[in-house]
């Protein structure tokens, strides 16, 4: 029965081939801070790998065309504006983006400000120009500013030497620290054996 106190966790908190960078990133992660905390969720370092060269790549010219159509605009620019369809909207199917985005950005699309449930879809709106062709390259402008925030929000910024040399630090006091307890623990047990209980 004293044996279930002490039952080992079915997965350690830091087990894994990453435990190195989860253990440091729990430990020195300032709250808040974009730049370490997206380690805490455990985001395996070959997608975040993927994401940070799929960006340093990243142009308006790898979108997909998406579907644009044109209205009549209500924005500012007098009769001209209104009385030609130059207002811009451009959907970009979901399924279509996944297929130029990082995996770590896929959950983000459907979180998009810009999603349409009803046709998963990004759309985006334009009428500030008179031209139609402006208007349509600002909603393509605006998707690629909308995927770098994306970006931005979730994938962690690479750690600096100098981090990285803390990042060593603290595992190995985590590690030493992990030993310690184990050799407590172990010592408690070997009492409990030696002392027996009485009936």
């Amino acid at each position: 029965m004293l044996g279930g106190l002490f039952r080992k966790p079915a997965r350690p908190l830091f087990a894994g081939p990453h435990s190195r960078v989860l253990a440091a990133t729990l430990v020195t992660t300032r709250p808040g801070s974009r730049r370490y905390q997206a380690f805490d969720t455990g985001l395996d370092p070959d997608d975040v790998a993927a994401a940070r060269q799929w960006r340093q790549a990243f142009e308006p010219a790898v979108l997909p065309q998406g579907s644009t159509t044109f209205s009549r605009s209500s924005g500012p620019g007098g009769q001209h504006v209104n009385k030609t369809e130059s207002k811009a909207t451009t959907a970009w199917p979901v399924a279509e983006l996944l297929g130029v985005v990082p995996k770590l950005l896929h959950a983000a699309l459907r979180s998009s400000r810009y999603y349409a449930k009803t046709n998963d879809s990004l759309v985006l709106q334009a009428q500030t120009q008179r031209s139609r062709g402006a208007n349509a390259d600002q909603n393509r402008r605006k998707l690629y500013e909308e995927l770098l925030r994306m970006y931005e929000a979730t994938v962690p910024g690479e750690a600096s030497p100098e981090t990285r040399d803390k990042y060593e630090a603290v595992e190995k006091a985590f590690h030493a620290n992990r030993i310690r307890e184990k050799k407590k623990q172990g010592s408690k047990k070997q009492s409990r054996r030696g002392g027996g209980f009485e009936g």
